[in-house]
């Protein structure tokens, strides 16, 4: 047998060690987040201050050993930057708030929770599928705690004046139903519109809808292989003879092209919320949190929602803005952190969440419940649904998908050369 050279020695000693840590911090802690919290334990997040606290007070009055627990509102402007900035000089929280899009760029800041501390099982029963994006090979590195899913609001009166008794409930109902809505004049200008799809700049939550159709279409974007490490697969065939982001984009651009029957958007045209409230818009896409926003900027539109239109091949999804909870790594107080969460993610307290919020819980056992607000009854089939996947740099890929899509509608490039160069743009970024 060789001998171990000091390096092997060495390393081996490292990975040790830190096995140890993680069993001497989170033996016993796996419960159900009854265990007592020592010491003061410090949450950064984005979420209002007001929301938060207040859930925390609740918390607090059930909860003795919760009142060592505190809330930091961070602006999402400069919250990679606070956070980067803290943590390296050793005075940032011990538990952050993280979305979806933001889990490679601070990976290496978070403790992961170990799969003997937190089953994988036990995970999966819990929480909706749009929470595995939080899964990694050396643990879990979040656990969810909102969701926003992104759902179809829809005019009410323009509907009635067209005789359409209801909204589409999947893609192949599009065609006919601009045709019957939309208004537009011989040279080209529209005065009613559709949906919002075709062009970039003036689409609310763009980058959001083009990525739901993708992962609709049968893509995940980006995910990981089986060492862990994100890869792109974004203009991947997946045995199609047409790759899904192809499928995907084609059929986005299409409704603002002018020659074509399903023409019903264009640059011109203001921002689609906009259009939307001042009862220019059938459709429009936007998250479930943006209904009070909507009700307060125009109380006398009459709209509905409904979860977004679906494909043949049901493969049924939405896209959801999700936030978790992670341990940050250079706590101190990491096993007190743990219970934190623990407490903060029992279907108790995320039924409170709900209330305080008005978005659907990350719970499957609370989603199998029948809200009776009708509303809600929508956002919660959504949640269900939801998918979102790994962003390398979430400023950096809006803009990818933004010359992308504006280089088809210029006539620029064929979709499939614009698909694969924001495939390899992407890919430069995870580098």
């Amino acid at each position: 047998m060789k001998q171990m050279t000091n390096f092997q020695i060495i390393l081996l000693g490292f990975f040790i060690f830190f096995i140890l840590v993680g069993v001497v911090l989170f033996a016993g802690f796996g419960g159900g987040g009854n265990q007592d919290i020592v010491g003061n334990v410090v949450i950064w997040g984005d979420i209002d201050d007001i929301v938060m606290n207040n859930f925390l007070s609740q918390l607090r009055n059930e909860n003795d050993s919760f009142k060592g627990v505190s809330y930091k509102e961070i602006s999402n402007n400069s919250f990679d930057q606070e956070l980067s900035e803290a943590l390296a000089s050793g005075s940032g929280p011990d538990v952050f708030l993280l979305s979806q899009e933001s889990i490679l760029k601070h990976q290496s800041k978070i403790f992961p929770i170990p799969y003997d501390t937190l089953s994988l099982r036990d995970f999966k029963d819990k929480f909706i599928e749009e929470g595995e994006l939080f899964l990694a090979n050396e643990g879990i590195l979040g656990i969810p705690f909102t969701v926003d899913p992104l759902v179809m609001y829809w005019n009410r009166d323009i509907f009635s004046r067209s005789g359409i008794s209801s909204p589409p409930k999947n893609w192949e109902e599009f065609f006919s139903l601009v045709n019957d809505i939309t208004v537009v004049d011989e040279g080209l200008n529209i005065f009613t519109s559709t949906v919002p799809f075709g062009e970039y700049r003036n689409v609310s939550n763009a980058k959001e809808i083009i990525s739901f159709l993708v992962i609709q279409a049968g893509s995940p974007i980006v995910t990981r292989n089986t060492e862990g490490k994100a890869q792109v697969v974004f203009s991947d065939d997946f045995n199609s003879s047409i790759p899904p982001a192809e499928q995907a984009v084609n059929f986005f651009t299409q409704f603002s092209n002018p020659v074509k029957t399903t023409y019903t958007w264009n640059r011109a045209l203001p921002q689609s919320e906009t259009a939307f409230l001042s009862g220019s818009l059938a459709l429009y896409f936007g998250f479930s949190g943006e209904l009070s926003g909507l009700r307060r900027k125009n109380p006398n539109l009459n709209f509905d929602v409904v979860v977004v239109p679906q494909t043949e091949n049901e493969n049924n999804r939405t896209f959801g803005k999700m936030k978790a909870l992670v341990l940050a790594k250079n706590s101190q107080n990491l096993a007190s952190a743990f219970n934190v969460i623990n407490i903060m993610t029992t279907d108790d307290s995320l039924a409170r969440l709900v209330e305080l919020t008005n978005l659907p819980p990350v719970s499957r056992n609370l989603l199998s419940q029948r809200p009776i607000n009708p509303y809600m009854e929508v956002f919660y089939k959504s949640a269900l649904l939801s998918q979102a996947w790994l962003d390398p740099n979430p400023q950096e890929t809006d803009l990818i998908f933004k010359d992308m899509i504006e280089s088809i509608v210029s006539g620029k490039e064929r979709v499939s050369f614009a698909v694969d160069r924001a495939s390899d743009e992407i890919r430069e970024l995870l580098r």
